[in-house]
């Protein structure tokens, strides 16, 4: 036994070896359809759309060639009983998992999904700016036509919304998602309630006015500049929907402007800030490896919501970042820390935009369009229901019903990319920053008080040991539990929301 042992131990470099360079240059190749990615949504002219379609159709079929080669299937199974290290097992298991799920699935849906998302990219974009949900609608039951065949292509006796939720977050089960979003709106739905019974007189009204989108934007590139955001490894940029791409070397972030609302701005970019810090903390040494990439979506969410609301809507950030806001908007001359404070924590009774929703209702817009998705994926809800469905829904769980689609299911991006499942990891985030965020007050000494300094080094240093340096390493729930000490659970967020809103509002 010991000899047979020691030669898979022998056997196990070289086959690792050789599987790795094989990770490294499909990963390079999906890096690159994510630069034209990023490209279409920023840079690219409208019509550039038909090229780009082919472009990113044919890097997503040369990325699951390299994936699904037999050679691959060979190497993993030549590795299934070598005697590893932990990481080699790690880079192993989620090579193991991706590989499985992609040579499930043939080579022609793959680029039939790529083509399909380029052009309802466009499609959506023009259908939000002109409030026309049948435009977009045919490329909406395309994609969930296509999606269900992806998923029974993986495994056809398992719910499909489950398997595709498993693309963005491998690592919880549906079900654990779907406790934790019932726990969040039976604390949430009475509190949200008991809010707008309060007589509690906020400062709501201390950013009113008009905030002209250059000078706004001059404000969100200060802001990064305040909390580090590395700009020789980045750059920021407009688009309709904010969003981060890119890696360890290269991570760019987008913000959009409101004349009418600079606090969206700011929130937004603090937001994506979160999410390329993540990816910029990420081991150089394993780029195009498991070991150098993030820990799916919950966790990348987490950094995210972590820097935006634990950050971006305390007090300490306000005391320090008031003073620049006034400078860029004197108009605001008079109001306080805590009015401002009070003013980016609002509850508000008629939001109806997601990235623009405070930090309780943020959470039922997740379950409107979770709700939606889940039944369109299984086949329990038409495509052209989904406007009326939508509304009912608002209606139901936050009192408000839209006007229009574009501020109502045309509002996010999500579905022009195909991305059922994605939803839940919104929450799923928010509830793990929590519980990051409260290991971190415990090991940093006066967090707050450095916060209100401008001093983000030891929280950055912090989330980077404990989150980032890690990769894909471990997996969800481990990764937590090693960064705090305890299971993944909502009980973090729920102390958190009950104390500050309790104090704010006097409930």
């Amino acid at each position: 036994m010991a000899t047979e042992v020691a030669d898979d131990a022998a056997d196990a470099p070289d086959a690792y070896d050789a599987l790795l360079d094989r990770v490294r240059r499909w990963n390079t190749v999906g890096s690159a359809a994510g630069v034209l990615g990023w490209d279409q949504q920023v840079m690219m002219p409208e019509g550039g759309t038909p090229a780009r379609s082919k472009q990113l159709s044919t890097l997503s079929s040369i990325r699951h060639d390299l994936l699904t080669d037999e050679e691959t299937g060979d190497l993993l199974d030549e590795l299934a009983d070598a005697e590893l290290t932990d990481e080699q097992a790690a880079v192993v298991r989620e090579v193991r998992r991706e590989y499985e799920r992609a040579d499930a699935v043939p080579v022609e849906l793959v680029e039939e999904i790529s083509e399909a998302g380029t052009e309802a990219l466009q499609a959506w974009e023009a259908a939000k700016a002109e409030d026309d949900f049948d435009a977009f609608a045919p490329h909406l039951e395309k994609h969930v036509e296509l999606k269900r065949e992806y998923a029974e292509h993986i495994d056809p006796d398992r719910d499909p919304y489950e398997v595709l939720f498993e693309e963005f977050e491998p690592c919880l089960s549906m079900e654990r998602a779907e406790s934790i979003l019932t726990e969040l709106r039976e604390t949430l739905v009475p509190m949200i309630d008991a809010i707008r019974e309060s007589d509690a007189d906020l400062a709501v009204d201390t950013f009113e006015g008009t905030f002209p989108e250059d000078e706004q934007e001059a404000l969100a590139r200060e802001t990064l500049e305040l909390v580090g955001y590395d700009f020789d490894r980045g750059r920021l940029d407009v688009s309709s929907h904010p969003f981060t791409a890119g890696n360890q070397f290269d991570c760019r972030v987008t913000t959009r402007f409101d004349e009418s609302d600079p606090l969206g701005a700011v929130s937004s970019t603090i937001h994506e800030f979160g999410h390329a810090q993540y990816n910029l903390g990420l081991p150089q040494e394993q780029f195009g490896t498991p070991l150098g990439e993030s820990r799916d979506l919950s966790v990348h969410e987490s950094q995210s919501r972590l820097w935006e609301n634990h950050v971006g809507r305390s007090r300490a950030f306000w005391e320090l970042f008031l003073p620049t806001f006034k400078e860029h908007f004197p108009e605001t001359d008079d109001a306080t820390v805590e009015d401002a404070y009070q003013a980016v924590n609002q509850v508000h009774e008629d939001n109806l935009i997601r990235v623009e929703a405070d930090e309780l209702t943020y959470h039922l817009h997740i379950v409107v369009r979770f709700e939606i998705e889940r039944d369109l994926v299984r086949g329990d809800l038409a495509v052209e229901d989904v406007p009326e469905v939508w509304n009912d829904k608002y209606e139901e769980y936050l009192g408000i019903r839209p006007d229009n689609d574009a501020e109502g299911c045309l509002q996010d991006i999500h579905w022009s990319h195909g991305n059922f499942g994605y939803f839940p990891t919104y929450s799923l985030g928010s509830v793990m920053a929590a519980q990051l965020f409260e290991a971190a007050e415990s090991e940093i000494d006066d967090l707050n008080a450095k916060i209100a300094d401008g001093d983000f080094d030891d929280l950055r240093e912090w989330l980077s040991e404990n989150v980032h340096r890690h990769g894909s390493r471990y997996e969800t729930n481990e990764l937590v539990k090693r960064a705090t000490g305890d299971d993944f659970s909502a009980d973090a967020f729920t102390d958190y929301v009950e104390q500050k809103y309790g104090e704010l509002y006097g409930i």
